[in-house]
């Protein structure tokens, strides 16, 4: 969730294109930091990730994911979002810059799906990151969980900035694993976000949760998918009064799909 922290301005921040099926990597270089300065020497931080959605006509496009709270806890026009780049010599520099995330009328430029905490919006980003994107068919859909058992003790991946933290300097995000704590996971119209046993931090808000054939899997299970996929967007953490219980909210990735229909029926009826 997005929270406000005491680090310094300058914060620590792709990497080569990822062999295809390698999800764990793929989204590492796709997931980004957001951040909007507070003014006091705090920040305002979440985690987003880009999908390749190409639009209704066809024609290229880059789509910010990330959760809707994220965007709007942040009250300014601009937020910066936390690029990379790669330099002659292996290394990398983070190089955040603004990402206009309202207009002129302070009206959001961003669509948050209707009932679920996701926020989608389109960006013109750096060449590198618009290639490391994920395509849309790695994202599930309202039956991949089911089809393929996937169920309580499965181990998934999320990646993030807790605390506004990276993993380095370069301004990676840090990975973390969880294991699937709910039971059932479908239908999602009646379940529509499932819980992640793991600890989360605010400024992990927005970030995508994952499994990959590098995830193991709970003993016995039968069903193993042949194909890495994003699960969800981790939304949030679970507490009780002021007591932490170090498990995360999971949307379902579909929403992502829905958020992004609507963005186009938005953009289709115009104004």
């Amino acid at each position: 969730m997005a929270f406000d922290v005491q680090t310094p301005e300058t914060l620590p921040p792709i990497a080569s294109d990822p062999p295809a099926w390698d999800l764990s990597v793929g989204l590492i270089n796709a997931t980004v930091q957001l951040d909007q300065p507070t003014g006091d020497g705090t920040r305002t931080v979440g985690t987003g990730f880009l999908i390749d959605a190409p639009a209704p006509d066809g024609s290229p496009r880059t789509v910010l994911v990330t959760a809707g709270h994220v965007l709007e806890r942040m009250p300014g026009k601009q937020a910066r979002v936390g690029w990379r780049v790669a330099l002659p010599d292996g290394s990398w520099r983070f190089d955040p810059q603004p990402l206009d995330i309202r207009g002129d009328d302070d009206q959001p430029l961003w669509t948050r799906h209707p009932q679920r905490d996701i926020a989608v919006m389109k960006v013109d980003a750096p060449e590198a990151f618009a290639r490391a994107a994920i395509p849309m068919g790695w994202l599930a859909d309202s039956k991949t969980l089911a089809d393929y058992e996937v169920g309580p003790g499965d181990e998934m991946l999320s990646l993030g900035f807790p605390r506004g933290l990276s993993a380095n300097r370069a301004g990676f995000p840090i990975l973390r694993v969880g294991r699937v704590a709910s039971w059932p996971l479908s239908p999602i119209t009646a379940f529509p976000t499932f819980l992640l046993d793991f600890t989360v931090f605010p400024g992990n808000s927005g970030g995508p949760v994952f499994w990959t054939d590098r995830a193991r899997r709970r003993p016995g299970s039968p069903n193993e998918p042949d194909h890495p996929f994003v699960a969800g967007v981790l939304t949030q953490e679970v507490m009780v009064r002021d007591e932490r219980l170090e498990l995360g909210v999971v949307a379902h990735a579909e929403y992502i799909r829905e958020a992004i229909a609507e963005m186009d029926a938005a953009e289709a009826v115009g104004p």
